[in-house]
């Protein structure tokens, strides 16, 4: 898993969001929020204010114990509003800390 750098400068504000509220959430420690839009221009879904396609990598102790179904649902409930308002697509790779991006 890539530790990207990430924040205001380096992003925009949809991906600062899910940023903030994945860190919030879960205290990850390992976090990238990946701007996938550019790749499905054109295709159904596709935003043109941009930011609506994502890739979120992420590894936090919270995951622990949890199933692949879980975890994403523990992404989705940190997201909330913003998957219903802002985001067409959201790919998840999500592990527990210490088990690396395998």
């Amino acid at each position: 898993m890539t530790n990207l750098p990430t924040g205001p400068s380096a992003i925009g504000p949809v991906a600062a969001e899910i940023e903030r509220r994945l860190r919030a959430a879960l205290h990850p420690t390992r976090l990238a929020v990946i701007d996938d839009s550019e790749k499905h221009r054109g295709h159904a879904g596709h935003d043109a204010r941009g930011e609506s396609h994502f890739t979120v990598e992420i590894e936090a102790d919270a995951f622990r114990g949890q199933s692949r179904v879980g975890r994403h649902r523990l992404v989705n409930q940190a997201l909330g509003d913003l998957l219903e308002a802002r985001v067409h697509a959201l790919a998840i790779r999500a592990v527990a800390a210490g088990e690396g991006a395998g």
